[in-house]
């Protein structure tokens, strides 16, 4: 989702790309937006480095994310374990070994500890749970890449949303019905992301500084705010919020999202002037949908 929408954006500010595309339909596509388009397996170091040897900057947007109907499965989210935990590390050394002097890493920024009405910096360490930790080992990548002397740099996302966005469509399909899919008291903050305004941040971030940096909106919400802005968009009532004792059954994902979460895009703002084109959901949705 990020990666379709930051090539052309690198293409337009002048740069030479050069992206993974997994189907011959992808590599087509990216051909047309002005990338060279590759096909390379990620798990395999020897084809990285092939890829990525005399480019300035390497960014690791892959993400292997489990359908809506799959999500609360562990197993469902192996693939993407795979990616963070093991191809992220063949690609730093590929950058490494390649000249790279800049690489930058997707990370996850919902992953915080419930921190209730506070604001969330880059300072406050992560509290991981089982589906999702293997973050810190895409982040300990990056970090390696800087400790060489170069600019390893980490972007912690908020929520994604966006018109193409398969997740969306299904939190709308329980909407309809009334209900919400979305855990945690009402009160809590919900921090969120369009998949425009994170593609932005990813070139805004090319002439960064080494550091780790939240992307988010500028107006996390509160959970009730959050369904209901979804709901204004499509026309659709005010939906119920999910009873306390679901979140306590519904394994660690649940838990992760029913956390009150408060993302602060102050560093990024300050370091690359960048700001998002949409302040909150309530001005994103409406243009989404």
């Amino acid at each position: 989702m990020i990666g379709r929408r930051a090539v052309p954006l690198l293409v337009a500010a002048g740069h030479t790309v050069t992206a993974v595309g997994r189907t011959p339909e992808k590599r087509a596509a990216l051909e047309r937006m002005g990338a060279t388009p590759v096909a390379v397996d990620l798990f395999d170091p020897a084809a990285l480095r092939g890829a990525v040897a005399g480019h300035e900057a390497v960014c690791n947007l892959a993400t292997h994310i489990p359908s809506s109907t799959r999500m609360l499965l562990r197993g469902a989210w192996r693939e993407n374990d795979r990616i963070r935990s093991v191809a992220s590390a063949h690609l730093v050394e590929a950058a490494l070994a390649g000249g790279a002097e800049r690489y930058l890493q997707e990370s996850y920024g919902l992953i915080y500890p419930d921190r209730g009405d506070a604001w969330i910096d880059e300072s406050v360490p992560l509290a991981p749970v089982r589906y999702n930790r293997s973050v810190l080992d895409a982040e300990r990548a990056a970090a390696r890449f800087t400790e060489s002397g170069r600019t390893g740099i980490v972007l912690r996302f908020a929520g994604f949303y966006g018109p193409d966005s398969p997740l969306l469509l299904d939190i709308l399909k329980i909407l309809r019905k009334g209900w919400a899919m979305l855990p945690g008291p009402a009160d809590a903050f919900f921090s969120s992301v369009s998949h425009d305004d994170a593609a932005t941040a990813v070139v805004a971030t090319l002439g960064a500084r080494p550091g780790t940096y939240n992307v988010t909106d500028d107006e996390p919400v509160h959970h009730r705010e959050y369904v209901d802005a979804l709901a204004a968009a499509v026309g659709a009532p005010p939906p119920k919020l999910p009873p306390a004792w679901m979140t306590r059954f519904s394994g660690s994902l649940a838990a992760t999202l029913a956390r009150s979460l408060r993302l602060s895009n102050e560093k990024l703002r300050n370091e690359c002037g960048w700001a998002p084109k949409y302040p909150s959901v309530r001005e994103g949705f409406r243009a989404s949908l």
